[in-house]
C-alpha cells in the first residue's frame, strides 16, 4: 500500500496517524504475508488480531485462510473500514480497547488453538505482553511486532543490561523466537525506530503455575527495583523477607552481595518461593 493510498484512504475519512495511540501502520504487503507465515497460521485456524490499523495484516491473514477477530481501539479507523468493506468475510472487527476488553472470551471463540498477531502500539507493548501471559492456557501462541529494545528485552540472558523483569516472567512461562526486524519504511508514518517480530509459545507444563505468577512477579518485580544495589538491599523496604532470602542464598552457595541481574530465572523463582514461605 503505497504512502499516497494512506493518505487517501485517511482523508477520504477525516483522519490521521494518532500519536497519542502510537499509530504506525503496517503497509507492506509483501511483508505482512511473511508475518503470517512465521506466525505459523494454518488454514481454517482461529487468529485474534489485536491492532487492525489499515487491515493488511487483517487481510493476508484472511488470504492465509485463517477466521480473524480483530480488535481496533481507534472508533475512526472501525468506520473506515467499515464503511468502504475492506476486509474480508472471514474477519470479525471489533472496536475496543486491547487492554480492557474480554480477550479471554474472543480467545475461546476463536478456538482451541488459538493464535494471537499483533502489530503492537509502543506504548501499551510492555502490559498487554503481560496480560498475553495471563491467557497462556487458552492460547496456541502470540507472534507481536515490538520496537526493537522491547525485544530485546524479551529475548534478554542474565547479566545482560536488558535482562529484567520481563525476561524472566516470559523465561518462566513461554520460549520467545525472534522472527525478523523490520525496516521502519514498512510503516506509516515511518517511525524513529525499528521493530522486531516475535513469536511467543507457552511452556507446556511451566515451571510457574498460573495462581502463583503474581507472586512470583512482585517478588521479582521488587528484585530488580534497584539494579545497581545486590538483591537482598533491593528487597529492604518491600513485602518479603529478607532473613528468608538470606537463607535460601546460602543453600543454594550463592553470596550475599549477588544481584537480580546476575542470577538465572530458575534461581529467582526458588528465592521467590523461598520468600513467601
Amino acid at each position: 500500500m503505497s504512502t499516497s493510498a494512506v493518505r487517501a484512504f485517511l482523508d477520504r475519512h477525516g483522519l490521521a496517524a494518532r500519536r497519542d495511540l502510537g499509530q504506525n501502520f503496517l503497509v507492506d504487503a509483501s511483508v505482512a504475508e511473511r508475518l503470517v507465515m512465521l506466525a505459523g497460521v494454518e488454514p481454517g485456524e482461529g487468529v485474534l488480531e489485536i491492532g487492525t490499523g489499515l487491515g493488511i495484516l487483517t487481510r493476508a491473514l484472511a488470504d492465509r485462510g485463517a477466521r480473524v477477530w480483530s480488535v481496533e481501539v481507534d472508533a475512526g479507523l472501525v468506520r473506515a473500514l467499515r464503511a468502504e468493506s475492506t476486509l474480508p468475510p472471514s474477519v470479525t472487527l471489533i472496536h475496543g480497547d486491547a487492554l480492557a476488553i474480554d480477550l479471554q472470551a474472543l480467545a475461546l471463540e476463536a478456538g482451541p488453538a488459538a493464535h494471537v498477531v499483533a502489530n503492537l502500539p509502543y506504548s501499551i507493548s510492555a502490559p498487554l505482553l503481560r496480560r498475553l501471559l495471563d491467557l497462556r492456557e487458552h492460547l496456541s501462541d502470540w507472534s507481536v511486532m515490538l520496537q526493537r529494545d522491547v525485544a530485546q528485552r524479551l529475548l534478554s540472558m542474565p547479566g545482560s543490561r536488558d535482562y529484567g523483569s520481563l525476561a524472566v516472567l516470559h523465561h518462566l512461562t513461554v520460549t520467545v523466537e525472534k522472527g525478523m526486524d523490520l525496516s521502519p519504511q514498512c510503516f506509516f508514518p515511518v517511525p524513529q525506530v525499528r521493530s522486531t517480530f516475535v513469536r511467543v509459545r507457552p511452556l507446556r507444563p511451566a515451571p510457574v503455575a498460573a495462581e502463583e505468577l503474581l507472586g512470583v512477579e512482585a517478588f521479582v518485580r521488587a528484585a530488580f527495583s534497584k539494579r545497581r544495589k545486590t538483591l537482598l538491599n533491593a528487597l529492604r523496604g518491600s513485602a518479603f523477607e529478607t532473613s528468608a532470602v538470606e537463607d535460601a542464598l546460602r543453600r543454594s552457595d550463592l553470596p550475599r552481595e549477588v544481584r537480580a541481574e546476575q542470577l538465572e530465572p530458575d534461581a529467582l523463582l526458588a528465592l521467590a518461593r523461598a520468600a513467601r514461605g
